[in-house]
């Protein structure tokens, strides 16, 4: 079955009003489903403390994220060496809403970082640059047909990260959006 979902999200300049929209807080368990069902693990983030996402549709949106991984974490890496408030960014999708697939009567939102993890990362302090909107959230007939709207959803983030205006300023990705907000002193 052919893909016919557009592949970027967004103009090629970055990103537009309402975005960016900022959200933060240590990461708690969810359901559990994200790594052992789907094989997608997500991070959870409390929405009480966001006052913005009570208001906000329900979908899957995209953008970065930002982690203050201890040293002794596998995913430690240079970027945060070289910083002194140990904050490293990641590209991330999120899905804000109830997961109907699911049947959730709590709203949530869950975190995918691009990146695969060595080890979990409870209790880690995050922070989302949350720069657009990919689509509406849905049920669907079946966990493979979810699992295959995430991977493109996942393709989606990237490839519009990718993108100039919409990476990060300074280092190696030479990008044009202003995050500094995610690496701050806390």
């Amino acid at each position: 079955m052919g893909n016919t979902r557009p592949m970027l999200v967004g103009p090629d300049a970055g990103p537009e009003s309402p975005y960016p929209l900022q959200m933060e807080g240590k990461v708690i368990k969810g359901f559990g489903r994200g790594s052992k069902e789907l094989g997608i693990p997500t991070a959870n983030l409390p929405v009480d403390a966001t006052p913005w996402i009570e208001k906000a549709k329900s979908g899957v949106y995209f953008g970065w994220a930002a982690l203050q991984l201890p040293a002794d974490h596998p995913n430690y890496n240079e970027q945060q060496q070289q910083s002194n408030n140990q904050f490293a960014l990641f590209p991330m999708v999120m899905s804000i809403g109830y997961n109907p697939f699911y049947n959730n009567t709590v709203r949530s939102a869950e975190v995918h970082v691009l990146e695969a993890f060595g080890a979990d990362f409870y209790g880690i302090e995050m922070r989302l640059l949350i720069l657009g909107y990919i689509r509406d959230e849905q049920s669907y007939d079946g966990i493979d047909a979810l699992i295959e709207d995430i991977k493109t959803d996942c393709e989606v983030a990237r490839r519009s990260l990718d993108r100039q205006g919409w990476r990060p300023k300074g280092g190696k990705a030479d990008g044009a959006l202003d995050c500094s907000w995610l690496t701050r002193e806390a």
